[in-house]
């Protein structure tokens, strides 16, 4: 007979990621890294130390927000940081309003892109 699988009490599943540096996906694609210092039963989160990260093409940039209350329903998902990697691969760390500024560049592009494709709906490119 196999071994049954422990399953976690109602609203404790998070409790092993107190204290420890998390990456949270948010339902609008933010990126939050910090660390998990409370938790209620609807996955509510308090984080510490809290920073956006933002990725543009092969840069990134973490924008400090300091303590935050993320409402659970926001959060997509969320998993533990390997703090001996300092960045990730293949990307670069720049300044905040570096990241900002090539952010706003990114937003600029793809609205122009949408607009040029609403443009040329009339062509049947199909």
């Amino acid at each position: 007979m196999a071994a049954l699988q422990e399953v976690p009490l109602p609203g404790t599943a998070l409790a092993e990621e107190l204290d420890q540096r998390l990456l949270i996906v948010l339902r609008d694609g933010r990126k939050v890294l910090g660390t998990l210092r409370s938790f209620d039963q609807f996955a509510n989160l308090v984080v510490e130390g809290a920073v956006e990260r933002i990725i543009v093409g092969e840069q990134f940039g973490d924008i400090p927000m300091g303590l935050q209350i993320i409402r659970g329903e926001n959060v997509v998902l969320l998993g533990r940081v390997d703090e001996a990697k300092d960045a990730p691969e293949g990307l670069t760390r720049v300044s905040a309003s570096e990241i900002k500024e090539a952010q706003k560049g990114e937003k600029e592009l793809n609205k122009l892109k949408s607009t040029i494709r609403a443009r040329m709906d009339f062509l049947d490119l199909d």
